[in-house]
């Protein structure tokens, strides 16, 4: 086949425009391939706790159902501890006891409890307001400061409760669990009352007064015959002077 120039470029311009048309010289299309996130980033992703989840296991049998921050316990939750035979239930922030919650102790039958502490917790320990069981008739109802009695509290015995006539009680102040400060130790089985000053535990100072003797179960034989002092209150506030000081 013969073409004159005129021809042979038109020829030419055909050919490449069908080639081009067709893909024979188009650029290769380079496809954009997905970053896959490293197995070991995804399930520490995936293994993040936040909001509220289903029980989550520990490997030596503790377990915790509740809210979560930043993989943190957080907000309202019930944890168990398998090992000390334990449960707490009620208010967490990042990671400790602090809010209001309830601890409580196994029983020797499977799955009972026996409440022992409720009340108020800030960074994981008794802060605040609480009420300490002893026993099923002995507690404690007062304040508590880093897992310790301290400030205004009510005692309440075996022998009895605050609200029967035959219960002894103490009210008044604490410090690291034991009555100091001002406090009246009621003996109701006796009928007697002593009002004054406690040091770890001892009463130092005070008076003691006849209190519902007619009343009580257990009454002294005599009462308790008139203090003759004529200024009473000053030899107590001398006395508590001496004590502050030491």
């Amino acid at each position: 086949m013969a073409y004159n120039n005129a021809g042979l470029y038109a020829y030419l311009y055909c050919r490449i425009i069908r080639t081009d048309f067709f893909g024979l010289n188009a650029m290769p299309h380079l496809k954009k391939l997905r970053q896959v996130e490293p197995l070991a980033k995804l399930w520490d992703r995936k293994a993040q706790k936040c909001g509220l989840r289903h029980t989550i296991f520990s490997v030596n049998g503790d377990n915790y159902t509740g809210d979560w921050l930043d993989n943190k316990k957080h907000g309202k939750g019930t944890q168990t501890w398998k090992t000390h035979g334990a449960i707490y239930d009620g208010d967490w922030k990042y990671g400790k006891r602090d809010g209001y919650g309830i601890y409580s102790k196994l029983l020797s039958a499977p799955y009972e409890y026996s409440r022992e502490y409720s009340g108020e917790w800030r960074n994981d320990k008794k802060h605040g307001l609480g009420t300490y069981f002893y026993t099923d008739s002995a507690s404690y109802e007062g304040e508590w400061r880093e897992d310790q009695r301290s400030g205004w509290g009510r005692m309440y015995y075996d022998n009895g409760d605050i609200y029967e006539a035959n219960g002894n009680r103490y009210e008044g102040n604490w410090k690291y669990g034991k009555k100091n400060g001002n406090g009246k130790f009621f003996y109701l089985d006796k009928g007697q009352l002593y009002e004054g000053f406690w040091v770890d535990g001892v009463a130092k100072c005070g008076t003691v007064t006849d209190f519902g003797r007619e009343e009580a179960p257990k009454p002294t034989v005599h009462p308790i015959p008139k203090v003759l002092l004529l200024d009473v209150q000053s030899v107590l506030m001398e006395t508590q002077s001496a004590h502050h000081s030491e």
